[in-house]
């Protein structure tokens, strides 16, 4: 019994650091993504402005040519933002891949990805730790069903 506890919670280590350097990853791509980006190219406009900013649109507005460069920054950019609000809406949470998200759940440790998946807010994970708990079927079919509002 032992052994298993001690597993368990090595995994759910793992899990944990895997999430904390992932986490900074993103941060520190966001910034590589988003430093050639100028105020002068959001011009007060909001998201789906940005997202729909071409370099014809650009010198509409300013009348100034964008140039190779940055056209390149912008055009990266918008795919970035893109790419990152089609999988998290509302901006909060961290991504953890679907296959990940499975293996957890058929171990035991879904309350652990959902409460990363929902930033720890919401009561998704404590339901789920709660039924993991008494028993680990209610808690895999409990993650299985909520796998559908996160991927």
């Amino acid at each position: 019994m032992k052994k298993i506890l001690l597993t368990l919670l090595a995994f759910s280590c793992f899990i944990a650091a895997n999430y904390a350097v992932n986490k900074q990853n993103w941060k520190m791509k966001l910034q590589t993504e988003v430093e050639g980006i100028t105020p002068d190219m959001t011009m007060g406009a909001g998201l789906d402005d940005f997202l729909a900013l071409t370099p014809a649109k650009y010198k509409e507005m300013t009348g100034k040519k964008l140039g190779l460069v940055k056209t390149l920054q912008l055009k990266r950019a918008q795919k970035f933002l893109k790419k990152n609000l089609a999988g998290n809406e509302d901006g909060s949470g961290g991504d953890v891949p679907e296959w990940l998200y499975i293996v957890g759940a058929i171990l035991g440790f879904a309350w652990l990805l959902i409460g990363i998946m929902d930033g720890w807010e919401g009561k998704n994970w404590w339901v789920n730790l709660i039924l993991t708990i008494l028993c680990c079927l209610p808690g895999l079919i409990h993650a299985l069903v909520k796998k559908n509002e996160y991927y």
